[in-house]
């Protein structure tokens, strides 16, 4: 996802309401072991990929920042909300080396909910977990694990280590952590 980027000064506080105020998101991009750059992001093209996403995706989800220039690959690795109106007022972003392990939360999605044998009894299905932390290059990076809840019977589970990662993802929790259960009504 392309997103419009501009070099901002960002030193002083009324700079930063000034931004805000038009509609901008003030952002930094960073790097390991190089300074982080400030940047100001159009709020209204952000706000529309939000809305495009499902929910949860964000972690995963690889936006493509021109700033001097430069095309740069990058992921949010946070994003601070306004506490009453949800406005989004800053964001994070690290630029991803395609040499360089990245560690990202990948969202579970699971599927088979509706042919559930505990389901179809009465019981219904309880995330425990609806990420789960990976390390992997930017290249391997999953856009989410699907989960088959399919066979599982009231007071079953699935876990981490039911999930498949492959060779170049590495989970970043145990094997034994609950991810989903079908509990009981």
């Amino acid at each position: 996802m392309k997103l419009t980027v501009s070099k901002r000064a960002g030193e002083k506080k009324s700079e930063l309401t000034k931004l805000r105020h038009q509609g901008d998101i003030a952002a930094v991009v960073y790097s390991k072991g190089k300074p982080c750059e400030k940047i100001a992001v159009k709020g209204a093209e952000f706000s529309a990929v939000i809305r495009g996403l499902p929910k949860g995706y964000l972690p995963t989800t690889i936006f493509e920042l021109e700033v001097d220039g430069k095309k740069i690959k990058t992921i949010v690795k946070d994003i601070q909300y306004h506490p009453t109106t949800y406005r989004v007022l800053h964001l994070d972003f690290m630029i991803l080396d395609d040499k360089a392990v990245v560690d990202v939360k990948v969202p579970i999605a699971c599927i088979g909910e509706a042919d559930c044998v505990g389901v179809k009894l009465g019981g219904f299905v309880r995330p425990i977990k609806r990420h789960i932390k990976v390390r992997c290059l930017p290249k391997d990076i999953p856009t989410d694990f699907k989960l088959s809840i399919k066979e599982l019977a009231i007071g079953q589970s699935k876990r981490v280590g039911d999930i498949e990662f492959g060779n170049a993802i590495r989970p970043l929790a145990a094997d034994k952590e609950i991810i989903v259960v079908i509990a009981k009504r």
